[in-house]
C-alpha cells in the first residue's frame, strides 16, 4: 500500500545552477541544502536535486512512492515481476529509499519515511 507519489528527485550536474533554476520556479529557498542533496517542499510535494544522480545511473527524474514498509513492498513487487535496481538504504534520519524496474525498464522509486 502506498501513501502516494510524494517525492521526485532530479539528477543534476551543477548543483549551484540547478538551485538557481528550481528556486526561481518554486519561489522559495530549499529546506535541505547540502553538497550531496538539495530539497524543496512545494505544495506538499518533496522535490530533490541529486548532484550524484547520474553517477548512480539516474537517466532522468525518479518519482518515489511513499510506503509504510519498504521491505514488504519490495517483496510484493518482486513477486509481481519487478526487479530491484537499488537496494533499500538510509539517506538520513532513518528515511529509506530503493528503486525497482518494471518489465519495460521504467524506474519505480520507493521511500519509507
Amino acid at each position: 500500500m502506498t501513501a502516494g507519489l510524494q517525492t521526485i528527485v532530479y539528477p543534476v550536474t551543477d548543483l549551484v545552477k540547478a538551485k538557481s533554476v528550481y528556486g526561481a520556479l518554486f519561489g522559495s529557498e530549499p529546506i535541505a541544502d547540502t553538497p550531496y542533496y538539495v530539497g524543496y517542499r512545494v505544495a506538499g510535494q518533496d522535490i530533490g536535486l541529486d548532484p550524484n544522480g547520474a553517477k548512480k545511473g539516474m537517466a532522468g527524474p525518479v518519482g518515489y512512492w511513499h510506503v509504510e514498509d519498504i521491505t514488504k513492498q519490495i517483496a510484493a513487487m518482486i513477486e509481481a515481476g519487478a526487479t530491484v535496481q537499488d537496494e533499500p538504504h538510509d539517506v538520513g534520519g532513518g528515511k529509506l529509499i530503493a528503486t525497482l524496474t518494471d518489465a519495460d525498464n521504467n524506474v519505480i522509486g520507493l521511500l519509507q519515511p
